[in-house]
């Protein structure tokens, strides 16, 4: 009966419009190579591409992405970029399965570059939706203390988001907790308010349409299956070797490119590997499942409302979170996943919240990058190499969390990267 409520529940989602995506995305025809004329569109169905060349292919139609698609585009709108994604629909992963938090930036090293790409890209998300009309709420976030021993990393937490020049942080004890949130009890408390909810995946879809007015091609499913140097000019081209690196998906679909950017996620070591990349770091998915309340217990949670983290574990806690649907979600937790797009649940017992709890909510998959030594890489690693191939890839084979909240800054500093790499 729980797998049942939970359909019934992601119905309702699909209903909303959350589950779905644009369908005016480009795809490819039969045997045809694709690409497609700069910034065309489909209205859904399979259409046949005139064009296969390009300045750059971008791999990976998620959040970091499409943010990062747009930022080049931006940049340089005489170059021609395609975005390849291998789903039907653009950022349906790890950019659609995640709390919806806008994080303001309290939990990193001060200086870190997390930090300054977290407190920027909060900013510049703001900006973005009051911009472009995206619905959001900055309902605010409290780190809750309940334990004399978590206080001391409560205030280092303090003094960290200062140091990060994080906006309005405060302290506040067992009577302020109380105001902001009259069902939480805990003895203290940081206080963030610029800390809000978005729909992430109604935001990477917007970058997506950013991209395409500004002249780019989305395909989708198109999964590269080969990155390789192409043995002579595309069919009809009289350009010569102008496009010298050619990708294929399992069809043997062609598309050529000067260029190619891979922002991968959860298959970001495998395609390092099919150009002749290392495949470390390598890439472990850890599946964080949610649990709902029930709609007659909403009132009992009116922000963002986390646990402090414990320093043995690598993940923030599992927290309370509001959502734009209007749903709290409680979650997630942080087991090993047995498939890298695993969101199926299999285990759980709410025993102690079954009175408030009435099903099992979506779940997400998480990629975490393991170095060689199977430490967890908590930092953003590119990596190219040298060859005819790799010299013309760049690989973003880690964009750790919070990647949705910082994914605007990300895709500046990714496109500075790929500046300083290669001759656009």
């Amino acid at each position: 009966w729980l797998n049942a409520l939970t359909s019934l529940w992601l119905e309702r989602l699909r209903g909303r419009g959350l589950m779905s995506g644009s369908r005016t995305e480009q795809r490819l025809s039969g045997a045809a190579a694709g690409g497609g004329n700069s910034g065309t569109q489909s209205s859904g169905g399979r259409c046949t591409m005139k064009k296969n060349s390009y300045d750059v292919a971008l791999v990976g139609g998620g959040i970091v992405g499409l943010a990062t698609a747009r930022e080049l585009i931006l940049r340089h709108p005489m170059l021609s970029f395609v975005l390849l994604e291998k789903e039907k629909e653009l950022s349906v992963h790890q950019s659609g399965h995640n709390s919806g938090v806008i994080h303001s930036g309290i939990y990193y090293t001060p200086g870190s570059l997390k930090a300054r790409l977290c407190v920027r890209g909060a900013t510049l998300a703001y900006e973005y939706c009051e911009k472009k009309g995206l619905p959001y709420k900055r309902c605010g976030k409290l780190i809750v203390a309940v334990e004399q021993e978590e206080i001391p990393r409560l205030k280092a937490l303090y003094e960290r988001g200062l140091q990060n020049n994080v906006r309005d942080l405060s302290i506040v004890d067992a009577k302020g907790i109380r105001e902001r949130e009259p069902y939480c009890r805990g003895i203290m408390a940081l206080d963030s308010p610029y800390t809000g909810i978005v729909d992430w995946r109604m935001v990477a879809l917007q970058y997506g349409t950013d991209f395409k007015e500004a002249g780019g091609t989305v395909v989708t499913e198109y999964e590269v299956n080969d990155i390789s140097m192409a043995t002579e000019s595309p069919a009809g081209s009289t350009e010569g070797m102008k496009y010298p690196i050619a990708l294929r998906d399992k069809q043997g679909n062609e598309i050529r490119c000067r260029y190619v950017l891979t922002c991968g996620g959860l298959y970001s070591d495998r395609l390092s590997q099919i150009s002749g990349c290392s495949r470390e770091p390598r890439i472990v998915p850890f599946r964080g499942d949610y649990l709902v309340l029930k709609p007659e217990k909403h009132y009992l949670v009116k922000g963002n409302i986390y646990p402090v983290p414990d320093p043995r574990f690598p993940f923030l806690g599992v927290h309370f979170t509001p959502r734009m649907d209007g749903s709290i979600w409680l979650g997630p937790n942080a087991v090993l996943a047995f498939k890298r797009e695993g969101y199926k649940v299999y285990d759980f017992n709410a025993r102690d919240l079954a009175d408030a709890l009435s099903f099992r909510g979506p779940a997400g998959v998480r990629a975490q990058a393991l170095d060689r030594d199977g430490n967890l890489v908590d930092d953003f690693v590119f990596d190219g190499g040298v060859g005819d191939v790799a010299s013309r890839v760049l690989h973003v084979r880690n964009a750790p969390s919070p990647a949705a909240t910082s994914s605007l800054a990300i895709g500046e500093m990714i496109a500075d990267e790929v500046e300083s790499r290669f001759t656009l």
